[in-house]
């Protein structure tokens, strides 16, 4: 069974598409308006071999905050789609990713239940045209969109470029095991009976 997903959005603010595989090779096909955006959403498809389609138009006029928000609004549905009954998956997926001198965590539950917990201060305002307060925003987004536990910590911050595609990467880590089947999971990986 295929577990692809297309999910369109369109506000004042922003015209969103994308369609998502979880069971890719790491294609990545990606346009938002926002370069660094970009950057990450590559990294994220690549190291968790999801394939991605995004394409974004926001008022990016006024700034990137409607643009980044509805994207992991739409990112998070889609990942709700593509997931689909859950039957037979990991659930849960954690990662602990270096890159150079930082180190990010990232853990997952695909519960149905939606929260989000991050642990990072960003020095700068900016990494190229995205506003690091963004990051979370995205995260927030897709944690409630997808209706999924998301854990995010900086154990060891520094250089803020990499700070953000260490998280990046960790969760397309943590996302990619959390989906991935077990063979001893037969049904549900829960006591109720249902995620």
């Amino acid at each position: 069974m295929e577990r692809i997903a297309t999910v369109t959005r369109t506000t004042k603010e922003t015209d969103i598409a994308i369609t998502l595989n979880l069971d890719g090779t790491g294609k990545a096909d990606l346009s938002t308006g926002i370069g660094f955006f970009d950057h990450m959403l590559d990294g994220f498809a690549r190291h968790g071999f999801f394939d991605l389609e995004c394409k974004v138009k926001g008022d990016l006029q006024v700034d990137g905050h409607h643009t980044v928000e509805d994207t992991g609004i739409v990112f998070g549905e889609a990942i709700k789609k593509a997931v689909g009954d859950k039957k037979g998956i990991n659930r849960y997926g954690y990662f602990i990713l270096p890159m150079d001198e930082v180190l990010a965590l990232c853990a997952v539950d695909l519960s149905g239940r939606p929260y989000l917990n991050f642990e990072c201060e960003f020095t700068v305002p900016k990494v190229g045209e995205l506003d690091t307060e963004l990051v979370k925003e995205f995260f927030y987004a897709v944690s409630y969109s997808a209706g999924m536990n998301l854990h995010i910590k900086m154990l060891s911050p520094s250089n803020n470029h990499h700070m953000i595609e260490a998280m990046f990467k960790a969760f397309a880590k943590a996302l990619d095991q959390a989906v991935s089947y077990n063979p001893k999971v037969t049904d549900v990986l829960s006591t109720k009976g249902s995620l």
